[in-house]
């Protein structure tokens, strides 16, 4: 069965958005190490799950990079070209090339989606779609980048568990722009 992976910026009081969906605290001046990672964690991924508010920002960003050969210009076909998947409750089409929407029950559409022939899937967000798959345990690993910021108030991923969710901490990394990576598999 095919693998899910979340990977997600978070602050270190454990907020992914402020209040009003604020993303201003996140780092993202990357240094070479980091970008490695990301490479890494999304080489075996052929679909992306997305939710919709996400989607509105992700596929147009990649979108737009993809001229050139540059490394950024790679990674960005790479997120362009694979398969996504959004999850919303209003959208009944998908106003963007190769996605599809799901608009089902969650645990059935990605359960659906584990048991189809392919590889690895990843999960960008936000934060509600997060907490549903954390609630429903449907994710494998947790790559969370935790980002040297406290936030206020905002946005959690693991408000909706009604018991502790126990995790196997499988790597921890700190790169030079301060993110410490956690990255965890579910048990």
């Amino acid at each position: 069965m095919r693998k899910i992976k979340l990977q997600m910026q978070i602050s270190v009081n454990g907020y992914v958005a402020g209040k009003n969906g604020e993303m201003d605290w996140m780092t993202w001046a990357w240094d070479d190490s980091i970008k490695n990672y990301v490479s890494g964690i999304t080489r075996d991924v052929d679909t992306i799950v997305l939710s919709r508010k996400v989607a509105e920002g992700f596929i147009p960003h990649w979108a737009a990079l993809t001229e050139g050969n540059s490394e950024e210009a790679e990674f960005a076909k790479k997120m362009t070209f694979t398969k996504k998947v959004v999850f919303s409750k209003t959208l009944t089409t998908s106003p963007w090339e190769n996605t599809q929407i799901a608009g089902g029950d969650l645990g059935a559409e990605i359960t659906k989606l584990k048991s189809e022939p392919g590889k690895d899937i990843i999960v960008y967000g936000g934060a509600e779609l997060i907490s549903g798959l954390l609630k429903e345990n449907l994710l494998d690993e947790l790559h969370l980048f935790i980002n040297p910021v406290a936030v206020g108030m905002g946005k959690t991923i693991f408000n909706q568990l009604e018991t502790p969710m126990k995790l196997k901490l499988v790597k921890s990394e700190k790169f030079g722009c301060g993110i410490v990576l956690l990255c965890y598999q579910t048990k």
